[in-house]
């Protein structure tokens, strides 16, 4: 089977054949589509090229040897994702040490949250400045709203990636909201 024949066949196909038959180019394959989506969101989360790049080896290996795991109760693409953005938030966590930077805000539903932050609010940011709220705001927090908005996942999908219930994951976008508008109140308060 030539490459241009393996290039044509879906990510369960390409596993598939990886998994039966040992075939190496099925998973340089894989890896192919997704090296660039994996840096991409270890760059986003790390703020830094050689972490990223590291990370993104990393999660690869991670990926080639539990790659038998993967069931298909989600895309496979989903399935990387959940892997890199769980390596990432890890890696976040192993550094600050005993900062805690991803907490369940469930267990801190004192907040009071009264008005609903329109997405419009969000997405009508200049970009610039956008950029400088979701760098002031807790990476989960930025995580979560970079799934929705960039990545354009559902909340289905971010829920299986989080391991968290939907309804968790609305609470935690409508947190990440309120938080993203009020530190952009205090950078720019015109």
């Amino acid at each position: 089977m030539g490459l241009k024949d393996l290039s044509a066949k879906t990510d369960s196909e390409l596993i598939r054949l990886h998994l039966d038959q040992q075939v190496p180019e099925c998973f340089s394959l894989l890896y192919n589509r997704y090296i660039g989506k994996v840096y991409s969101k270890c760059i986003s989360l790390l703020k830094d090229e050689v972490k990223a790049q590291d990370a993104s080896q990393e999660i690869f290996v991670k990926i080639y040897l539990n790659l038998s795991k993967f069931n298909e109760k989600s895309k496979f693409s989903t399935w990387v994702y959940s892997i890199t953005y769980n390596f990432c938030i890890d890696f976040i966590r192993r550094q600050k040490k005993a900062k805690t930077i991803f907490s369940d805000e469930m267990e801190n539903a004192s907040e009071d949250l009264v008005d609903e932050v329109d997405d419009r609010e969000l997405l009508e940011m200049e970009v610039g400045r956008l950029k400088k709220v979701l760098d002031k705001i807790p990476p989960g927090d930025k995580a979560v709203l970079l799934m929705k908005y960039q990545d354009d996942l559902s909340i289905k999908d971010i829920s299986g990636i989080l391991n968290k219930t939907e309804s968790a994951i609305k609470m935690k976008l409508k947190r990440a909201k309120h938080k993203a508008q009020q530190v952009y109140k205090d950078i720019f308060p015109n």
